[in-house]
């Protein structure tokens, strides 16, 4: 009997993996591979209603983490895991503590891929930039014979890991709704991140599971007042933002080329 197709997203916070990556995760789950979920924070300082309101990081924490396991739910995840770190503070962690935590996960559930932020973070998100950097390392202490983990997990070699990325024609259809996104980080404005055509290798068409996405996101009752113009679009415009999933190999083990792949798991069927 052939292993299992497996595939883990490492990401930052509740609902990365909606808005981010809802469609792969979807579509994937429909067609019976093994989604997994490594999330770093429990997005304790996300607060998007009036700050007076504001029920403090631990509260919110457990309000965030119950809307991203509902969110699992509904996409299929077959298993959620938390890395335990703070909102915001992800990039001054102790690296050998992140980076031991996210090679253990991959030695226990033994994924063939795995997908998580670009170097950008996106639109610079210092979190993402973070858990991008991090989950790279830990892809080579995973793969390592001679790194110790205190589980004494045997080594494993991801043979694919991918960015997950947006064009200049996704990030439009963002921009249309809720207009040019600016994030403030050490008194400079950071915007979303526009990759070219031709620095996408992979294009997943996961239009088919567009209202499964749109599901999973409404799951996210605390964040959806800053996403308040979603809920008024039509449904060819969720077909849209929740259907086309862009990305970046990063490196492959089993496949290479300019050839644009449409599976992230091509070479390994």
């Amino acid at each position: 009997m052939s292993e299992p197709l497996r595939l883990m997203c490492v990401l930052a916070h509740p609902d990365d993996e909606s808005l981010g990556t809802g469609g792969t995760l979807a579509y994937y789950a429909a067609e019976g591979v093994e989604t997994y979920l490594v999330t770093a924070t429990r997005g304790e300082r996300g607060w998007q209603r009036p700050p007076a309101e504001y029920p403090g990081p631990e509260a919110l924490g457990r309000i965030r983490e119950a809307e991203l396991m509902a969110a699992a739910r509904v996409l299929g995840l077959r298993e959620v895991s938390f890395l335990d770190y703070m909102d915001g503070d992800l990039d001054r962690a102790d690296p050998a503590g992140v980076v031991g935590k996210i090679a253990g996960h991959l030695r226990r559930v033994r994924p063939q891929v795995v997908v998580t932020f670009s170097l950008d973070g996106a639109y610079g998100h210092p979190d993402h930039i973070a858990i991008s950097q991090f989950t790279l390392a830990a892809l080579v202490c995973a793969a390592d014979e001679q790194y110790h983990h205190p589980a004494g997990l045997a080594p494993h070699r991801v043979a694919k890991c991918y960015y997950k990325v947006w064009t200049a024609a996704e990030n439009d259809l963002y921009r249309a709704t809720l207009g040019d996104m600016a994030f403030p980080v050490d008194d400079q404005e950071r915007r979303v991140v526009d990759w070219p055509a031709w620095a996408i290798t992979t294009s997943i068409d996961a239009r088919a599971h567009w209202e499964t996405v749109w599901q999973a996101v409404a799951c996210h009752g605390s964040q959806l007042p800053g996403y308040e113009a979603l809920t008024r679009l039509p449904a060819e415009m969720h077909r849209e933002i929740w259907g086309r999933q862009s990305f970046c190999r990063v490196y492959s083990l089993v496949n290479g080329g300019r050839r644009l792949e449409t599976d992230l798991f091509e070479g390994l069927r």
